[in-house]
């Protein structure tokens, strides 16, 4: 299992964990890119979740893709190992 993949293993835990609907949306062909990995509505919340591993950065895109979910209304976020936490915090508060 790669480092990312361990990284949406741990947060998913924690959407179920609060009854989140969420889906792995499909980027390659049909899909859009730069996408964040993880898309949830939770108590009537939309919220874009980019996971990165380590020390890495969402791309430009993917930048890009947060910042208008932010300006719809919606919560964009990027998590690592480091601060899977704060999805805990995001849904319950």
């Amino acid at each position: 299992m790669t480092p990312e993949a361990k990284v949406k293993k741990k947060i998913i835990a924690v959407l179920k964990e609060h009854g989140a609907y969420y889906f792995y949306p499909v980027t390659g062909g049909f899909g859009r890119s730069g996408v964040p990995d993880i898309i949830v509505c939770h108590r009537g919340r939309f919220i874009g979740i980019e996971c990165k591993a380590g020390k890495n950065k969402p791309t430009p895109l993917q930048e890009k893709n947060l910042q208008d979910i932010e300006v719809a209304g919606g919560i964009a976020m990027v998590v690592n190992e480091d601060n899977i936490a704060d999805v805990k915090k995001c849904l319950e508060g």
